[in-house]
């Protein structure tokens, strides 16, 4: 096998992960709180959310920077690895409820004892997600099945570019529309929150905290690794290829529906990865985390990043959502604009996005260089056509 880390790019990160996994960490659990260096539970919480929206960053660019397929409905996945994980997590309240049921309180509240008394008010659907097991298996089996049928169906129809993007919006907006029906036995509206325990400790405690930060860099690291390592195989070369030019893929013999499939279900079960462990850092999942301003979203910070390499996603998707998270405070009500017109410059004036820029600025400084020297390559002389004479 090909070895697909440079020197300089393992150093890079081997550096970065140190930070991440060790050096945070530590600022957070054994500096006292009067130090300028400590980092609070609050805020290694926000940056393990950041980090979660790294890897559902990943998964969008994989799908869309290196397949050329640009979904708006990878939120959804996101979404649905977050359910599959807040099913268990209410189910661990127990009697802690406000009713003190052994139901979660929306279940009391919306009378399924009534709809469901053989099983004391808890849908059958539900009952396999007492165990943690159970319920990690469903973050990657159900948003792969999703995507499977939908990308089955969508690749063998050869739906692509706008067409597909207007499809997996619209899969999104269906199934939001679904999950906020109070009857859809998902807490409608209000959705999954007040978790308590996680695989056995309590959820609001530093330590708890802090080790659910430290697993999603863990999973960032390892969702790089797998992309750098699949884009540098064959098949990465075939995806890129079908990127750019999906008819010569087809002429050449490839079937390209099968390796977009396999591409849209990796890309729904990182997304869905991310989103088990962004519940229980930020206590709640509800229809509104799938909704399509969400995947749009997702989308800008590949852009702003630089869609088509591995880390302008990460740095994307961490940079714009510091940026909301003081925009929102400061200018809430112009936090979409500020938002749009960051899409509009890096579409204009950075398509490689930040990641791009170095190199952008450098083109530019030698260009403007030969321009003062006088340097400038002369325009070129119209050809001259026999028997027809060039104007003066």
């Amino acid at each position: 096998m090909t070895r697909f880390l440079n020197k300089k790019e393992a150093l890079i990160l081997a550096a970065v992960s140190f930070l991440i996994l060790v050096v945070l960490p530590c600022l957070n659990a054994f500096l006292p709180k009067e130090s300028f260096f400590h980092i609070s539970d609050f805020t290694i919480t926000v940056y393990g959310k950041y980090l979660c929206y790294a890897v559902l960053a990943l998964g969008v660019n994989l799908l869309w920077g290196y397949t050329g397929l640009l979904s708006l409905g990878q939120c959804l996945f996101f979404a649905l690895g977050g359910y599959a994980l807040g099913m268990h997590l209410m189910l661990m309240i127990g009697k802690l409820g406000q009713y003190q049921k052994d139901i979660p309180d929306f279940m009391v509240f919306l009378e399924f004892e009534t709809k469901y008394p053989e099983t004391g008010g808890l849908p059958r659907h539900w009952i396999p997600f007492r165990s943690p097991w159970f319920a990690l298996l469903m973050v990657v089996v159900v948003p792969a099945l999703v995507a499977y049928i939908f990308g089955f169906l969508a690749f063998r129809s050869r739906i692509k570019g706008v067409y597909f993007s207007i499809l997996s919006q619209a899969l999104t907006y269906a199934a939001c529309l679904m999950f906020f029906r109070n009857d859809f036995t998902f807490g409608g509206n209000n959705g999954l929150t007040d978790f308590k325990f996680i695989f056995g400790h309590e959820i609001n405690t530093a330590g708890t905290k802090r080790w659910l930060y430290i697993a999603s860099g863990i999973l960032l690291l390892s969702v790089y690794l797998l992309c750098r390592w699949l884009t540098s195989t064959k098949f990465g070369l075939i995806q890129r290829a079908i990127r750019d030019s999906e008819n010569r893929v087809l002429f050449s013999g490839y079937a390209t529906a099968h390796f977009k499939l396999f591409v849209f279900v990796l890309s729904a079960v990182i997304c869905a990865v991310g989103g088990a462990l962004y519940v229980p850092q930020v206590g709640i999942i509800n229809p509104s985390e799938m909704g399509t301003e969400k995947s749009l979203e997702a989308v800008v910070w590949c852009a702003v990043g630089g869609r088509g390499t591995l880390i302008g996603p990460i740095i994307g998707a961490i940079s714009v959502n510091a940026m909301k998270s003081w925009a929102t405070r400061a200018f809430a009500e112009q936090w979409l604009f500020m938002l749009g017109g960051m899409f509009i410059l890096a579409v204009l004036f950075m398509p490689n996005g930040i990641v791009g820029l170095p190199a952008q600025l450098k083109a530019l400084k030698e260009r403007f260089s030969k321009r003062k020297n006088g340097e400038e390559t002369p325009p070129a002389t119209p050809l001259e056509t026999p028997g027809v004479k060039t104007a003066e």
